[in-house]
């Protein structure tokens, strides 16, 4: 990830509710209208997973787009009790306020985040019109019955064609009770999660991610109007269960054949995207994505 040119961060200080939230602005010597809002997600520290947070914002900071990266509340630096991804609308909304006001060339945001992140950036983005973009990596779509069905799929089913297991088998070193409790528990899930699938999202309240998050995803991704980048890796239950998901559900995959929606499956790529390739690769298509904005007249 190599940076054309220095750029200065800005360490800032700003108030959500009464809380103070840490966060940095990486400037850009530019009169771009658009810049990136980076939201953490999970229990970390905002420079992000391997770092990732910190040198993608750099980078792009480097390729004329601003970025403002921050910890929302009781995460990392910032005051106040840790929250849900489904908790932290006043946070974001925040940071939009302060990134704003204080690089005053720009006028809209694109919201950034990872697992979790992207999910709070979803829920989010419908309802403040200075959003103008999402970038999703491995959106956090769990339900015991998805995450059943992810590993049955993408563990289980491959583990039969492992040499290991059946050296263990062979050897008599199976643990054949510990592997059948799991594998009862796995489709207990799967049964006991079959109603929440099939609800009507008129007759429950959409916004209940206890009950049914897929759907309040799905009902977001609706409701916001503007391009958004998806990408999903290869090598991560996370993103396979968002993938089974839509396979899953027409009215997703009538969401994502929309052409306002950009896909990448990054088929080598872990969760976090661990590697130095991984990372630069993830940082060019969102350059690539973010420019492509003001050529499509969202500025």
């Amino acid at each position: 990830m190599q940076n054309r040119k220095q750029t200065q961060e800005i360490p800032v200080v700003f108030k959500c509710q009464g809380k103070q939230l840490i966060g940095m602005i990486h400037q850009a010597d530019t009169t771009a209208g658009v810049g990136v809002l980076m939201i953490v997600g999970g229990p970390q520290y905002r420079v992000g997973s391997h770092r990732q947070f910190v040198l993608l914002a750099r980078y792009l900071a480097a390729q004329d787009i601003p970025v403002m990266r921050f910890d929302v509340r009781g995460m990392g630096d910032s005051e106040g009790q840790p929250r849900s991804f489904q908790q932290i609308d006043h946070d974001i909304r925040a940071a939009i306020d302060y990134f704003l006001e204080h690089c005053p060339t720009i006028n809209h945001v694109v919201l950034w985040g990872l697992c979790d992140a992207a999910s709070a950036a979803l829920f989010y983005a419908y309802q403040d019109e200075r959003v103008k973009g999402l970038v999703l990596l491995n959106p956090w779509v769990f339900t015991e019955k998805g995450a059943a069905k992810a590993y049955l799929k993408h563990y289980y089913l491959p583990r039969l064609f492992s040499s290991d297991l059946w050296h263990k088998i062979y050897d008599l070193k199976f643990d054949y009770l510990h592997s059948l409790a799991a594998l009862v528990a796995l489709f207990k899930n799967i049964i006991n999660y079959a109603v929440l699938e099939a609800s009507d999202i008129n007759q429950v309240d959409w916004m209940d991610v206890r009950l049914n998050l897929p759907c309040c995803m799905r009902e977001c991704m609706r409701r916001f109007k503007y391009p958004i980048l998806l990408i999903l890796s290869g090598q991560d239950l996370t993103a396979d269960e968002f993938k089974e998901t839509v396979k899953s559900d027409t009215e997703w995959q009538r969401l994502l054949e929309d052409s306002r929606i950009s896909r990448y499956d990054f088929i080598e790529a872990d969760h976090t995207f661990s590697s130095n390739v991984w990372r630069d690769q993830v940082a060019l298509w969102t350059l690539t994505w973010v420019n492509g904005l003001y050529k499509s007249g969202e500025k």
